[in-house]
Formats: structure tokens, C-alpha cells, sequence
């Protein structure tokens, strides 16, 4: 790992910025029943997932994206990906307080996946926690949106037990994992509700990591 890419450090999982050397961990852990990613655009196979990459990491070197591996810390294995982007900066005017800002003022978090046996575990919400303090605390973000298949029960439930709040149906938004035109639900957390979102999502760690 070179020394300009960025780790962000849990007690179970840790997220490495994405690079070529994360390839076969993720196809590895991409292999599951269809019906899983059904609503996640996944790779399959190592040529899929070399592409992958190389377009996450084409997005990075463009400033648009800040791409990870999700990887577990117990056996050091990737068990995932997920990624900030749509990093927006704003033109703010000189003299103004936020002039010449280097970090992003907005960002969306997604394109993110698990393999199975990470799945009802506190990797994503320990991932959420990482991702989140680090953009509303290290990069200081006024907004984090999240995006996801208006079908998608599950995914929706999930953001909102984060905090995140419906802004709307965006309608035929991106392109679906089953390739059609998809209408994405919005949802987002702004500054003000990230204190509470955080105690949230400490909270739902500890309860995952609760012994039975």
C-alpha cells in the first residue's frame, strides 16, 4: 500500500483504499447465489472485477470518487467494497470563510457490497461509522447522501434506521443492477443530524456485538 492511500481503522473490519492488489480478494468474495446482489451492481469473475477497479480507480485519480476494501480484520480477508463519491466542491467565493477548501463539501456513500459470511455482521455498520466520521469529521461535509433502488425494502430500512432521511424518488436515476433505468430512493444526512446518526450507529455496534 503506497503512503498516500487511506485507512480507515475498526475493531472488526478496516477499509483500504481500493487498488489492484485487492483484485482476487474480491472475486473470492463476490461469489455467491445471484439472487444476493440482486439489487447491487457486483462484479463476477476476475474480469469483471479488473474492470471494476480500474474504473473505481479511474474515478479516484479524477477527484470524483475515494473507492475501498472492506476487509475483515479477524482472518485479514476482503469480504467487500463500498466507496465515497459524487464528491462535490463547491465555488465558494474568496474572502468567504470556506474559500480555497481542499476537501469535498458533499458526498454520496455506496456501491457497497458483502460477501455472504459478512452479512448480518457489524461490518457495514461498523463500515457506515468509519465512512461517516471521516466525512462529516475529517473532510467536514455538509451533506452525505445515500442512494438506493426504490425496491430495495431491505437497503432502505437500513438506511433509515442510520438516520438518514427520505428526500425523495428519484425516478429513473441510474441504471439498475438488472439493467434497466431504476428509480432510486434519496436519502441524506446533514451536519446537524450527524451527532445524533453517530450515537445511533455506536449504539447498533454495540448492540451487534453484544455476546448472546
Amino acid at each position: 500500500m503506497s503512503a498516500g492511500d487511506l485507512v480507515l481503522l475498526g475493531q472488526h473490519i478496516r477499509l483500504e483504499t481500493l487498488s489492484e492488489r485487492h483484485i482476487e480478494g474480491l472475486v473470492a468474495a463476490s461469489v455467491a447465489h445471484p439472487s444476493l446482489y440482486q439489487w447491487s451492481p457486483v462484479p463476477q469473475g476476475k474480469e469483471q472485477t479488473a474492470k471494476y477497479v480500474e474504473t473505481a480507480l479511474l474515478w479516484k485519480r479524477e477527484g470524483k470518487a475515494l473507492p475501498f476494501a472492506t476487509v475483515r480484520i479477524a482472518d485479514d480477508t476482503v469480504v467487500g467494497s463500498t466507496r465515497f463519491f459524487d464528491l462535490e466542491r463547491w465555488a465558494w467565493p474568496e474572502g468567504h470563510p470556506q474559500y480555497g477548501r481542499s476537501t469535498p463539501d458533499v458526498c454520496e456513500i455506496g456501491y457497497t457490497w458483502l460477501t455472504p459470511s459478512a452479512i448480518r455482521t457489524p461490518a457495514n455498520t461498523e463500515a457506515k461509522l468509519l465512512m461517516l466520521t471521516y466525512a462529516f469529521e475529517t473532510w467536514k461535509v455538509h451533506r452525505v447522501c445515500l442512494h438506493t433502488d426504490v425496491r430495495n425494502s431491505r437497503s432502505r430500512a437500513a438506511i433509515e434506521r442510520i438516520g438518514g432521511k427520505m428526500e425523495g424518488i428519484l425516478r429513473a436515476h441510474r441504471m439498475a443492477a438488472d439493467f434497466i433505468p431504476r428509480d432510486s430512493a434519496r436519502y441524506s444526512i446533514v451536519v446537524a443530524e450527524w451527532p445524533a446518526a453517530k450515537e445511533r450507529l455506536i449504539e447498533m455496534l454495540r448492540r451487534h456485538t453484544q455476546p448472546a
